[in-house]
Order: structure tokens, then C-alpha cells, then sequence
């Protein structure tokens, strides 16, 4: 397939741009930092306000290869609004329709299938409390069985009672979700689970016995983390994502 995409900056409203250029962001980083799975998983963005559409990533195009003209925007049936667009994933769109249908706030969803965080999902006890890492998502994780390659819609209502109100969930024996008001917090919440279930997995493959952060500790990381971020959540860091990539892969702004 050719990557070379018409520009939409001119055919879409500044806040869609804006959405689209961050989201495409999103997907070179994810790239960057090693999470992409070939073209087989999916971010997709909201508008403020838009219920009906989001912003995905066209099927059989590499993260890195993604720009904010690319992204393919549906409406809640999966349906492209421009013909030209590419197609989308079945998978990615039941998943993160899903989520979008009934979680108002999760104006962005983030879903990979890292080997670390699959390795996390197909262990019993799930997400341990072993690292400072791990203290952000315990304080708001949700888990989903598997139910083989997401395709039914029967599977949707499932997936939305287990997320519940929580901005992270392992999909048993498949990976890891996020989702947060903004891409920028959603790929906050993304690089912390992704690096508590790292820590996870050295920590097990060292063969010692571990020491769990004590159960206080655990409950009152809530508060802590809006210091730690300065109240700004994923904004203290994405200025700076977004310099790092254009130091190493610029180009996602077309």
C-alpha cells in the first residue's frame, strides 16, 4: 500500500488537526519506544464533545509511518466518513468503539500487545504492586478475559462493565489498554503500565523472592500523583515527546 495521503489540514476544523497531529504523535512514539505490533493494534482519539466520531489508524499502515492526514475517521458503526480513507481494523474499531460508546471522559483509548505486558496479562495474579511503576495503575485497573480476536459485538457490553470508571486494563492473555481525557494522559498512563509490567518481569525472572510496596502505600498513590505531575498529568512530559520526535522521526505533522 502507498502511504502518501492528500493533506486535511485544510479540510478539517484546527481542533481536529490539532487532535489528529497528536494522535499521530502517539503512534510514531509508541513505534519509537518498541510497543507497535506490526499494524495489529490501535489508538484511537475523540473529540471534545463528538460522541458519534474518532480518529483510528488505517489497517496496514506502520506506526511509524502514520501522519495526521492518515488517520481514518468513523462514526459508531465503523463506517469511514471520507471514501478515500483506508479501512480499519474489525478488531481495533470493536475495542475502542467500546469504549468511547459509554466512558465520556476517555477522550483517547491506547491498546498494545507488548511482549511484557502480555506476559503480565497471562499471569494469574495479573499486576503486582512491585514497583513505584506499578503503584499508578493499581490505583486504577481493570482486567478483561480473553474472548478470542475481538470481532463481536456481543463482546462490547462485557468490556465496557469490566473497565468500568478505570483508565487502565489488562486484557487477559492480549495486552494492555489505556485511556485518559487527553492523548497526552493516555500515553502517560500507557509508558507506566508498560514499564511496572518490565519491572515485573525481571523482578519474577530473578528467581529471589520479591518484596510487595505494603498495602498503605498502595492506596494513597492517588494523591501523590498529582504532585508528582505537578497537576498537569501527561502534559509535563508530552512537550517533550514531541521534541524527541521530531529530533527522530518528523513528518507526522503532514
Amino acid at each position: 500500500m502507498s502511504t502518501a495521503t492528500q493533506s486535511k489540514k485544510n479540510r478539517v476544523s484546527a481542533e481536529e488537526w490539532q487532535l489528529r497531529v497528536d494522535l499521530a504523535a502517539a503512534y510514531r512514539l509508541i513505534a519509537l519506544y518498541g510497543w507497535d505490533d506490526l499494524i495489529f493494534t490501535h489508538l484511537s482519539a475523540r473529540m471534545t464533545g463528538d460522541h458519534e466520531y474518532f480518529l483510528i489508524n488505517p489497517y496496514g499502515m506502520f506506526f511509524d509511518e502514520i501522519t495526521a492526514s492518515s488517520l481514518v475517521k468513523v462514526d459508531a458503526e465503523g463506517n469511514k466518513l471520507d471514501p478515500e480513507d483506508y479501512d480499519v481494523n474489525p478488531a481495533g474499531f470493536t475495542i475502542h468503539s467500546a469504549i468511547h460508546e459509554v466512558r465520556e471522559d476517555a477522550h483517547c483509548v491506547m491498546h498494545v500487545h507488548t511482549a511484557a505486558g502480555v506476559a503480565v496479562s497471562a499471569q494469574k495474579q495479573g499486576l503486582l504492586p512491585l514497583s513505584q511503576q506499578s503503584l499508578f495503575p493499581l490505583s486504577s485497573l481493570a482486567y478483561h478475559d480473553y474472548e478470542g480476536v475481538a470481532l463481536r459485538e456481543a463482546e462490547k457490553a462485557r468490556l465496557q462493565a469490566d473497565l468500568g470508571s478505570a483508565n487502565y486494563m489488562i486484557l487477559r492473555n492480549h495486552g494492555l489498554l489505556t485511556c485518559g481525557s487527553s492523548i497526552a494522559d493516555a500515553f502517560l498512563a500507557l509508558y507506566i503500565l508498560q514499564r511496572a509490567c518490565e519491572v515485573q518481569i525481571g523482578a519474577l525472572a530473578g528467581g529471589s523472592e520479591t518484596i510487595p510496596i505494603p498495602q498503605p502505600i498502595v492506596d494513597g498513590i492517588k494523591e501523590q500523583a498529582a504532585q508528582v505531575t505537578k497537576g498537569m498529568g501527561g502534559n509535563l512530559a508530552w512537550p517533550g515527546l514531541l521534541r524527541k520526535l521530531d529530533r527522530l522521526n518528523p513528518g507526522f505533522r503532514e
